[in-house]
């Protein structure tokens, strides 16, 4: 499947939700009413149900019509199928199914933050944001098992489920992130040499195949193409010290990113485009597949201290993005680069 299609449009679940939830956390949580007041930015200590069934409302509203949204844009264009299963393990390289890890575990996280938001015990927050990523992840892959061009895919739902248990795992043993999902993108020069179709009679070009394919503005290539992205898992430093030492940046971060190279197709070197039926096939020699790894710095925006709500706001919402630093990169050519600054 090509997820980050679709990934762009779940992006409208940043808002919380928390049907799920039941009202039975009532009974067992103490309760702000109301018409208590706390400034808007402050995690309630308790329960707020003001808070909670603002977020449970709006929340419903964004899912159900996002759900049928992405029917209607998504999926009433493509033939519809009984329920069937696609394998796509090794599409692109594997950046797709590292798109999966990094969407759900960032889901996770951002679902947990509303819910401590609300003032929901911490444990309870914990789990309430693993059930809906799971649930905003999985209705995608419900819908793809009814489509004829795609199905529903078992690798999709495996990495679903060990980015959110990234985050549970975390929260469990150490009640903190000490390993945070993030992802940079930095588009590469596309080629534009000429591409012959196999009946000989159309051309295209890299670039041409890859703007179609991706796109080209900023917003669409950081969600969609896979030879801009990189997935990084960034590890907090000080975090993992046994002897706190307070002169050691706490915000300082070492990240692992994966990446991938000459991706024109989901498998292989052979393509068919969709409007036209034109196939193309190219040499491999040219431009061939390869797999990167990086070795880069980074900052955990959560641990820079600040008496600003609006700061710790902005830092929750932003930490998913890469800062931009020197890196190291190795890939499956044999070469080494090294890259004063990369995003």
């Amino acid at each position: 499947m090509n997820f980050n299609s679709k990934k762009s449009f779940l992006y409208f679940f940043l808002i919380s939700t928390f049907l799920l939830l039941g009202k039975s956390n009532f009974a067992q949580t103490p309760a702000i009413e109301k018409n208590e007041k706390i400034p808007f930015l402050q995690p309630a200590d308790t329960l707020h149900k003001g808070r909670f069934w603002t977020c449970s409302a709006i929340g419903a509203t964004i899912y159900g019509s996002a759900v049928v949204g992405l029917n209607e844009i998504w999926y009433a264009e493509t033939e519809r199928s009984n329920f069937q299963f696609f394998n796509d393990y090794g599409e692109w390289r594997h950046v797709d199914k590292m798109g999966h890890t990094f969407t759900a575990y960032n889901y996770t996280n951002w679902l947990f933050t509303g819910a401590k938001w609300t003032g929901m015990k911490r444990r309870r927050a914990m789990w309430t944001g693993a059930g809906l990523s799971f649930l905003l992840q999985g209705t995608i892959e419900m819908m793809d098992g009814y489509s004829a061009k795609w199905g529903f895919s078992v690798p999709d739902v495996a990495f679903n489920t060990l980015g959110i248990g990234l985050f549970v795992g975390q929260e469990l043993a150490w009640k903190e992130q000490r390993i945070i999902m993030k992802v940079s993108s930095t588009v590469p020069t596309y080629s534009t040499d000429v591409l012959t179709s196999i009946d000989g009679m159309h051309t295209t070009t890299y670039r041409e195949r890859a703007h179609s394919l991706y796109g080209s503005r900023f917003p669409e290539t950081l969600l969609k193409d896979y030879n801009a992205q990189t997935n990084w898992l960034s590890f907090n430093i000080h975090s993992f010290m046994k002897k706190k030492d307070t002169r050691f940046p706490k915000w300082l971060n070492v990240a692992v990113g994966y990446g991938a190279q000459n991706m024109y197709e989901g498998f292989d070197y052979e393509w068919t485009e969709e409007k036209t039926g034109i196939q193309y096939q190219r040499d491999p020699n040219i431009y061939p597949r390869y797999s990167q790894i990086y070795f880069s710095f980074d900052v955990d925006l959560m641990r820079i201290k600040t008496k600003s709500r609006f700061l710790k706001t902005a830092f929750v919402i932003l930490n998913w993005i890469k800062i931009p630093s020197p890196t190291l990169e190795f890939n499956t050519l044999g070469q080494v680069k090294f890259l004063p600054i990369y995003f």
